[in-house]
């Protein structure tokens, strides 16, 4: 790793709000291709998803799952529980940066994205007592549906179709269903 991706990586527990932000851009940007480091900062950023500070778990939760695709020896499999529980965290917003980061896992391979939609749909469906659940759900759908933009594979269509229909209000429903719209 070269020393530059190493400042990045350390600014991202920075305390100053513009040097965390630096560090999530340029990683981000940096982790859109494999990346040859991804093994030396896994395990940082796996710790960093149960940090103090919402942003660290925000930032490595994101980076995480854009380093689904430098992940050869299948290190996701072992900590994607832990990137779904990052979907609960007691900031709202942390939990849906997380959420709307995830189908960067759904569309690296059909193990990943069993996995994936598993986790996916047992959120849906747990989430029914949640304060934000309408929105958990429709984040759930919008990225069902980048996974499907993806891989072209009409089960994950299909299971997030099944989903909606165990919406009860009828509002919720017409809004979850306008994302498969045209697909």
């Amino acid at each position: 790793m070269d020393k530059t991706i190493r400042t990045h990586l350390d600014n991202i527990r920075a305390d100053d709000g513009d040097v965390q932000f630096k560090a999530y851009d340029y990683l981000m940007k940096e982790t859109e291709k494999p990346v040859d480091w991804a093994y030396e900062a896994w395990d940082e950023l796996v710790e960093g998803l149960t940090h103090k500070d919402n942003h660290v778990r925000a930032i490595t939760s994101q980076i995480l799952t854009h380093l689904a695709k430098s992940d050869p020896k299948g290190r996701m499999f072992k900590d994607f529980d832990i990137l779904l529980t990052v979907t609960k965290d007691e900031s709202f917003v942390t939990a849906r940066h997380c959420m709307q980061s995830l189908w960067n896992v759904g569309v690296i391979g059909k193990k990943h994205q069993i996995m994936y939609m598993d986790g996916l749909s047992k959120r849906f469906n747990e989430c029914i007592t949640e304060k934000n659940c309408t929105l958990i759900r429709y984040d759930i759908q919008v990225s069902m549906r980048n996974v499907y933009n993806v891989v072209k594979d009409e089960a994950i269509k299909e299971k997030a179709l099944k989903l909606i229909e165990l919406e009860k209000d009828l509002k919720y429903k017409k809004k979850y269903a306008t994302v498969w719209k045209k697909a």
